[in-house]
């Protein structure tokens, strides 16, 4: 925690807002990973799934999270991302998490088939206590708009601790590149500009690493 000690004063001024939430909307561009994983018999949403909540690990300021008041860094993901059911409403998918690209992708699309095929809302997060929620950043793809805004929900106005990602429809890009567009909403306590280019970076190199 000592760079958040030397971010406090930060902190404490953005956390006195009605709303410490930044908010980002920008186009990821990204090495264009699906004849991988086309190759490779693996969907596309997991693997980019996996690659963005590994980069949130590998940026400091995105484990950082707020629980009674205090400041506390998380040291694990617990996964989850939204789907749609028959009747296209919302549901939340989540499951445990595997450092094994595989079984990471199984484990997801079994969360996602579950969740999809229920009719209420997935009662699997009112039995989470408000430490093993923070070890969550809230995923929403939205993969048939290619959107330039997104307002996030946030439970609490004034607690945006919990990162909230979301991606939209993937377009081709020049020299086997990748465009998609990508919104990141974090408290701004927490997390600067700077350190959203930090996580695309990762997100960028987490792919071409997967793929050597």
């Amino acid at each position: 925690m000592e760079t958040f000690t030397r971010r406090r004063d930060r902190f404490e001024m953005f956390d006195g807002f009605d709303s410490p939430a930044v908010n980002l909307t920008f186009t990821l561009d990204l090495p264009d990973f699906r004849p991988w994983c086309k190759a490779q018999g693996l969907p596309p949403f997991h693997v980019l799934l996996r690659a963005v909540l590994r980069s949130t690990l590998k940026v400091e300021n995105f484990r950082w999270r707020v629980l009674d008041g205090e400041v506390i860094r998380i040291d694990r993901l617990a996964p989850s991302f939204t789907v749609v059911n028959q009747h296209n409403d919302l549901n939340f998918a989540q499951f445990d998490w595997s450092d094994d690209l595989r079984e990471f992708v199984a484990r997801g699309v079994a969360a996602r088939e579950e969740a999809s095929a229920m009719t209420a809302l997935n009662g699997k997060y009112q039995t989470m206590t408000p430490r093993e929620c923070r070890d969550q950043v809230f995923i929403t793809c939205i993969p048939w708009l290619d959107f330039t805004s997104i307002q996030h929900p946030v439970a609490v106005l004034a607690n945006p601790d919990i990162p909230s990602i979301a991606w939209g429809k993937f377009r081709d890009g020049p020299a086997g590149r990748l465009h998609l567009p990508f919104s990141v909403q974090a408290h701004h306590g927490f997390v600067d500009g700077f350190h959203i280019h930090q996580l695309a970076e990762h997100i960028a190199a987490e792919l071409t690493a997967m793929m050597a």
